[in-house]
C-alpha cells in the first residue's frame, strides 16, 4: 500500500525589499519598499516585467526584528516607521519620497529598536503654582481614598493634560486610561506627551483614534505589548491610552456590538481620567461602560469653572477649582525673573460691551414683549428679537435690519468704522434656533458691509451627530480662516466647548443665555492665545471681546459669574458688601464697558454693574405700588418666630384678604419639618416608618413578577443572532413589567393613602421617579448581562475556531450554551432579586415625596399668608415716602422720620413693632421662660433702598402737573389705604373740574373766584384748578409773570382741608412741588377733618375760624 504524503507548511523567508525606477521621471527622488515571502527576485521580476520597466534595487534583507525574538515584521509596520519620521508616502502606494541609501539607513534602525521612533529632546518643565496644587490635592485625596473619584474644574488653558501626566508620574502608575466624550481633542492630549514626556519617560502613548493616526509616538496596542514584552526588568514602561467613549461604549465588553478594546476591560488601570467630565456622560449606557472598567483612582476634568456644578456628585475636599479670575489675578501678581516669561503672559484678558437695544430698536421695544400673556414693558429677550416665521424670515425684520446698521454706523458699536473691523477680522455670533443663524447668515451675506465677511454658518442640520457636524463646522471656520480676511462664524451651540480657533478675537452674544456657566464656556471661545502676522510685522492676541445686547440679563450673570465662584458667596450666600466686593475684584480683569444715562460708553463699576439688574427690579416695585414680593425676604424666619411676631402680621391688614388666619406658631418649623436654611427636609426615620406602615402589606406578589420576568425570557430571543431590535423589545418588556408591578401598585396605594393630598401632577412626578429608579436598575443588569454575552460569544467564537474536530466545536457550543442560559438566569435574578428592594425604595420614595409635598404646600400658603400681609404694610410705603420721604430715607431710617402715632394709624402696627421685623431682636419664650433671639430681616434692604429713590426719581419726574406731556402722576404709584387715604383717579378729577368750568363759564379766568376742597385726599383737585387758573388766558394777562401769578393763585384763589396729618403732608408735597424754582410764599392748605364739624353741625364756624377771608365768598 503506497504511503501518503501531507505536506502542511512551506519555507519561506519573510523579506524586505526596495527598488527605484530611474526611467521613470515623476518616481526620482521616491523608492518602492515592499514585502514578500516568495524570493525577492521573483517579487521584482512579477511587478516590472509586465509593465517592461528597468529597475534598480536598492537594498533587500530579512523581515525579522534583530533583538534574537524572532518576530516577523510586515512592510505596513515598517511604512508606519517611515511615516512617523515625516517621510512622504504617495496615497495607497508603497512609494516613499527617500533615497534609496537612507531608506537603507531607517531600514536597519527600525530593525534594531523595533520600530521605535528615536526620542525628540523633550521640554523640561516646571507646573505653575496653581498645577502643581491641583496635582499634590488629587495626589493626597487618591492616597486616603481607596477607588477615589477626583475632580479638577478649571477653566480653559489651566494645562490640564501635563497636570494630569505629572499626577500619573507622582502616583507611579504604570497603565492610565484616558476617556472623552470628544475626541477632537486627543490632539492636545498627543502634543503635551510628545512635548513634555516623550518616550523617554518609559511612557507609550497608544490610540486608534482617527485624528492622531501617523504620529511620531503613536503605537498601537499590540506594538505597545511589543514593546512590553520584551523591556527589561529594570526598565519603565508605561502605557496612557486614549480613547473616545463612543469607542468604549461601542466595545463588547463594554455594552456595543463591537469586538474591540478587549485589552481595556481585562487590565486594571492604575488612573481613569474621564475628559470634560461636564458634557453628557451621564446615560445608563455610559454608565454601564464605565463601571466595567476597573481601576484605583478615577480623576474628572471639566473646563465649567463653577462650583454648584460638581457639589453634588464630589465632596468638597475632592475638587480643585481654577476659574478666569485666578488666572488673572496669577497674571498680574507673576513676577518674572531676568530673562523669564510671565507663563500667564500669552492668555488675554476679556473685556465686556453691553448695549442697551432700546436705541436702536425703540419701536420694538415700545411694544413691549408678551410674556406668559402679559407685556413687560422693560423686559427685551433676544431670542424672540431673532425668532422667525415658518418662511424663515425674521418676525421683527425691520429691526433686525436696524441692528445690523447701527452695528456698521454708529461708533460706538464694534463694526462701526474700517479700523474696529480690522481689529475684529474672526468673531464668534452666538443664536438660539439654527433657522435664525439661517436667517442672519442671508441678511449678512447682503449686507453693505458684512458682505465682505464669509459667512460660515455652524449650524446642525440633524443629520449628523454632534461630533460629526461639530468637526465639519471645525473644518469648515479653520478653512475660511485661512483663505479670507475676515470671518464671521454663526452658532448654535456649535464650537462653545473645547474647541481651539485661536483667531477669533470676539464673542456676539445674540441668545438669551441664562446659565453663567454655558455663558462663560461660550467667552472663552475668544480667549485662546494667538500670534497673527499681517504679512510685514506680528501681533499677539492680548484682549479678547464680549459683546452683549442684554445688560440687564448680562449684569446678573456677571454677578453670578463673580460670586458662585467665591466660598463665601456661592448658592447665594453672602452680604451686600461682600458681594459687591466680589465684583469688585472680577472688573480688575474682566472690565465691563456700558452705557451711562446720555448713551456713553463708559467703564462699569461695581456698583454700576450691580445697579442695572437692581434697578430692574426697583422699577418693578415702584410699578406695583411697593406690593411685590422683591422687597420681602428670609420669610421661613417666621417659623421660628415667636407669638409676638405672628401677632404683629396679623394686626397688618393683608392686601389679598387671606381664606383664614395666618396658621403658624412657634412650633411651626418642627412641625414642617424645616432645617436650618428653612426648607422642608423629613427625618430619614420617618420616612422609613411611613413607608413601612403604608406598604407594609403585600401589596405585590414577588413570585408573580418574577414568573413575568420568566416569560419575557422565554418569548424574545437572546442568542448571538439576536437583533438590536430584540434587545430593545426585551428592555421594554423588563421596564414595563417593573411598571405594571411595582409603579402602579404603589401609586394605587399611594392614591389610597394620601387621597387629594397627592396632586395629579404629584402622582405623575412620583411615577417618573420611580419608573426611572427601576429603569436604571433595569438598564444596569441588562447591560451587565449584554456584555457577559458578547464576551462569552466572542470566547466561543475564538475556541471555536481553534477546535480541531467537530465534536470538540460540539462540546465548545454546549459548555458555552450552558454559560448563556446560567448569564440568563443570573439576569433572572438580579432583576427579580431587586423587586423586595425596589418596594421598600419606592414606598420611601412616595412617602418623602408626597408628606415632603404637603409640608411644602403648607409652608407656601404660610408664606402666602404671610406675604399678603406684608404687602399690607408695604403698600403704605409710597404714602410715607410721599410725605415723609428725603434722599436720606433708606430702610435704617424709614423708623425715624415718622411720627409714631401717624404709623400706627397708617399701619396698624407700631414702629418698635415694625423695628422687629425688621431687625430681629431678644424675646421670652413663653414655654420655656427663656430669652431666645427672633432673626427678623423680613425686608431686602438693597430693594427698599432702591425703590425708595426710584419712587423719588419718578415723584421728581411727574411733580410738574402744568406739564400736559405727563400722561401719568405720581398717584399712579401710590395704592390705596386701609384708611379713608383713597385718591381719586385722575380722568374723574379731570372730568369734575371740566363739568364745574361748564356749569360756571369763566370761572377761571377770575382772579377773585375762590375755589376749596374741604375733604382732601391727594390733593389733585386743588392742582386741576390750579393748572386752570395758571394757564387762564385772562389770568396772563393780569399777572404776566408766573410767580406772581401762582403767589396770587395759592394766596387768594384756592383752600383746602386735610382730614390727617399724612393726607395733609401729601397734599402739601404734591401741590406746592411742581416746581424748585418758584417759591410760593402763602397758601391755605390746612390740616383738618371737616367730617367731624359737619356731624356736629359746626362746620361753617370751623371754616370761619380757618379761612376768615371766605366769609364773604360762601
Amino acid at each position: 500500500m503506497p504511503k501518503i504524503k501531507i505536506n502542511t507548511a512551506q519555507k519561506v523567508v519573510p523579506m524586505i525589499y526596495a527598488y527605484t525606477t530611474p526611467e521613470i521621471q515623476r518616481h526620482n527622488g521616491w523608492t518602492k519598499i515592499g514585502y514578500t515571502e516568495q524570493g525577492v527576485d521573483k517579487r521584482l521580476n512579477q511587478q516590472t516585467h509586465t509593465a517592461d520597466v528597468l529597475y534598480h534595487e536598492e537594498w533587500r534583507g530579512t523581515a525579522i526584528y534583530d533583538d534574537g525574538s524572532g518576530d516577523i515584521f510586515s512592510d505596513r509596520d515598517l511604512h508606519a516607521y517611515l511615516r512617523k519620521n515625516g517621510v512622504e508616502q504617495s496615497p495607497k502606494t508603497e512609494w516613499f519620497h527617500i533615497s534609496g541609501p537612507e531608506s537603507k539607513s531607517m531600514y536597519y534602525d527600525f530593525k534594531a529598536n523595533r520600530g521605535q521612533v528615536k526620542s525628540k529632546e523633550v521640554i523640561p518643565y516646571t507646573l505653575r503654582n496653581e498645577q502643581d496644587e491641583a496635582v499634590n490635592k488629587a495626589l493626597d485625596y487618591f492616597k486616603s481614598h481607596e477607588e477615589g473619584q477626583f475632580l479638577w474644574n478649571a477653566k480653559p488653558r489651566f494645562g490640564k493634560t501635563l497636570a494630569t501626566y505629572d499626577l500619573c508620574k507622582r502616583l507611579q502608575a504604570v497603565n492610565v486610561l484616558i476617556v472623552t466624550n470628544r475626541p477632537a481633542i486627543a490632539n492636545s492630549w498627543y502634543e503635551d506627551y510628545e512635548k513634555f514626556l516623550g518616550k523617554q519617560s518609559g511612557y507609550h502613548f497608544v490610540s486608534s483614534v482617527d485624528g492622531i493616526q501617523g504620529k511620531p509616538y503613536v503605537i498601537s496596542r499590540a506594538e505597545y505589548r511589543s514593546y512590553a514584552a520584551h523591556a527589561d526588568d529594570d526598565e519603565f514602561c508605561g502605557c496612557i491610552e486614549f480613547i473616545s467613549l463612543q469607542d468604549l461604549k461601542g466595545s463588547i465588553y463594554f455594552g456595543g456590538q463591537y469586538q474591540k478594546l478587549e485589552e481595556v476591560a481585562n487590565m486594571t488601570w492604575d488612573v481613569l481620567v474621564i475628559d470634560e467630565a461636564h458634557e453628557g456622560v451621564d446615560t445608563y449606557k455610559t454608565d454601564v461602560a464605565f463601571d466595567h472598567i476597573q481601576r484605583k483612582y478615577t480623576l474628572h476634568l471639566s473646563g465649567t469653572p463653577f462650583k454648584a456644578l460638581a457639589n453634588d456628585k464630589f465632596p468638597e475636599n475632592a475638587i480643585y477649582n481654577w476659574t478666569y479670575a485666578d488666572e488673572q489675578k496669577a497674571k498680574r501678581a507673576y513676577i518674572a525673573k531676568p530673562g523669564e516669561e510671565n507663563p500667564y503672559g500669552k492668555l488675554p484678558q476679556l473685556n465686556m460691551l453691553t448695549y442697551q437695544m432700546s436705541e436702536i430698536v425703540k419701536d420694538e421695544l415700545s411694544q413691549g414683549i408678551e410674556i406668559n400673556g402679559e407685556t413687560e414693558e422693560y423686559a427685551f429677550d433676544l431670542n424672540e428679537f431673532f425668532s422667525t416665521n415658518a418662511a424663515g424670515r425674521f418676525i421683527h425684520e425691520p429691526a433686525v435690519d436696524d441692528f445690523l446698521n447701527a452695528m456698521t454706523k454708529n461708533e460706538k458699536f464694534p463694526f462701526s468704522t474700517p479700523e474696529l473691523r480690522n481689529e475684529l477680522k474672526h468673531t464668534l455670533w452666538l443664536l438660539n434656533r439654527v433657522d435664525s443663524a439661517k436667517a442672519l447668515a442671508k441678511k449678512l451675506r447682503e449686507h453693505p458691509v458684512f458682505e465682505n465677511y464669509e459667512i460660515v454658518l455652524a449650524a446642525g442640520d440633524g443629520k449628523l451627530t454632534d461630533d460629526e457636524a461639530a468637526a465639519k463646522a471645525y473644518d469648515r471656520v479653520t478653512t475660511a480662516i485661512k483663505q479670507y480676511d475676515k470671518t464671521i462664524t454663526l452658532s448654535v451651540g456649535q464650537l462653545t466647548t473645547g474647541v481651539t480657533i485661536p483667531e477669533w478675537t470676539a464673542v456676539l452674544m445674540l441668545s438669551s443665555i441664562k446659565s453663567p456657566s454655558l455663558y462663560m464656556q461660550a467667552a472663552f471661545r475668544a480667549q485662546n492665545p494667538c500670534l497673527f502676522s499681517n504679512g510685514k510685522e506680528h501681533y499677539r492676541k492680548q484682549n479678547a471681546y464680549i459683546f452683549d445686547f442684554d445688560p440687564a440679563r448680562t449684569l446678573i450673570i456677571y454677578e453670578e459669574i463673580a460670586n458662585d465662584l467665591a466660598e463665601d458667596t456661592a448658592g447665594g450666600k453672602g452680604d451686600s458688601d461682600t458681594r459687591k466686593e466680589h465684583v469688585r475684584e472680577l472688573l480688575n480683569f474682566f472690565p465691563v464697558i456700558g452705557e451711562d444715562e446720555n448713551g456713553e460708553m463708559i467703564e462699569l463699576d461695581a456698583e454700576k454693574v450691580l445697579s442695572i439688574p437692581r434697578k430692574l427690579k426697583s422699577q418693578e416695585v415702584v410699578r406695583r405700588g411697593f406690593m411685590s414680593d422683591f422687597l420681602f425676604q428670609n420669610i421661613s424666619n417666621i417659623f421660628r418666630a415667636p407669638q409676638a411676631v405672628i401677632d404683629i402680621l396679623q394686626n397688618i391688614e393683608a392686601v389679598k384678604e387671606p381664606q383664614k388666619p395666618l396658621n403658624v406658631d412657634p412650633n411651626a418649623a418642627k412641625d414642617l419639618s424645616l432645617n436650618d436654611e428653612g426648607e422642608v427636609q423629613l427625618d430619614k426615620d420617618y420616612v422609613i416608618g411611613q413607608a413601612s406602615t403604608l406598604f407594609g402589606d403585600k401589596i405585590f406578589n414577588t413570585e408573580e413578577v418574577s414568573k413575568k420576568v420568566d416569560d419575557i425570557f422565554d418569548n424574545v430571543t437572546l442568542s448571538e443572532t439576536a437583533t438590536q431590535k430584540d434587545e430593545d423589545r426585551l428592555l421594554e418588556h423588563l421596564k414595563n413589567t417593573f411598571r405594571q408591578s411595582i409603579t402602579d401598585p404603589v401609586i394605587d396605594k399611594a392614591k389610597e393613602q394620601y387621597g387629594k393630598d397627592l396632586s395629579r401632577t404629584s402622582q405623575k412626578q412620583l411615577e417618573r421617579k420611580i419608573n426611572a429608579e427601576t429603569d436604571t436598575v433595569v438598564h444596569k443588569a441588562f447591560g451587565d448581562f449584554k456584555i457577559q454575552q458578547n464576551v462569552l460569544e466572542a470566547e466561543r467564537q475564538a475556541k471555536v475556531n481553534a477546535a480541531e474536530s467537530y465534536e470538540e466545536r460540539k462540546q465548545i457550543n454546549q459548555e458555552f450554551e450552558e454559560k448563556k442560559q446560567q448569564a440568563v438566569e443570573t439576569l433572572k435574578q438580579a432583576i427579580s432579586g431587586s423587586v423586595d428592594t425596589f418596594i421598600k425604595t419606592a414606598g420611601q420614595t412616595v412617602v418623602e415625596t408626597v408628606e415632603t409635598e404637603k409640608r411644602q404646600e403648607k409652608k407656601r400658603t404660610i408664606e402666602d399668608g404671610i406675604r399678603d400681609h406684608l404687602r399690607g404694610f408695604s403698600r403704605t410705603i409710597p404714602s410715607f415716602l410721599m410725605a415723609y420721604g428725603d434722599e436720606n430715607t433708606t430702610l435704617a431710617t424709614f423708623d425715624q422720620i415718622i411720627p409714631d402715632e401717624v404709623f400706627q394709624e397708617v399701619t396698624s402696627i407700631s414702629l418698635k413693632d415694625f423695628r422687629f421685623l425688621r431687625d430681629g431682636g431678644s424675646y421670652i419664650n413663653d414655654e420655656t421662660h427663656q430669652e431666645e433671639f427672633f432673626k427678623g430681616h423680613l425686608f431686602d434692604p438693597v430693594v427698599f433702598d432702591d425703590s425708595v429713590k426710584e419712587f423719588l426719581n419718578k415723584k421728581r419726574q411727574l411733580a410738574n402737573y402744568f406739564d400736559e406731556k405727563n400722561a401719568e402722576d405720581i398717584f399712579d404709584y401710590i395704592p390705596p389705604q386701609k384708611t379713608n387715604q383713597i385718591f381719586t383717579p385722575k380722568w374723574v378729577v379731570k372730568n369734575m373740574i371740566s363739568r364745574l368750568e361748564q356749569e360756571n363759564p369763566g370761572c377761571f379766568d377770575d382772579p377773585d373766584k375762590t375755589f376749596v376742597d374741604l375733604y382732601m385726599k391727594s390733593g389733585m383737585y386743588i392742582t386741576e384748578i390750579v393748572t386752570h387758573l395758571y394757564q387762564s388766558g385772562h389770568m396772563k394777562q393780569l399777572y404776566p409773570d408766573d410767580a406772581e401769578r401762582l403767589n396770587h393763585i395759592f394766596a387768594k384763589q384756592v383752600f383746602g382741608c386735610a382730614p390727617t396729618e399724612i393726607i395733609y403732608r401729601i397734599c402739601l408735597s404734591y401741590i406746592l412741588g411742581f416746581s424748585d424754582e418758584i417759591n410760593i410764599e402763602k397758601h391755605n392748605i390746612t390740616l383738618c377733618d371737616t367730617l367731624k364739624y359737619a356731624k356736629e353741625g359746626t362746620l361753617e364756624q370751623k371754616l370761619n375760624e380757618l379761612f376768615p377771608e371766605l366769609k364773604g365768598d360762601r
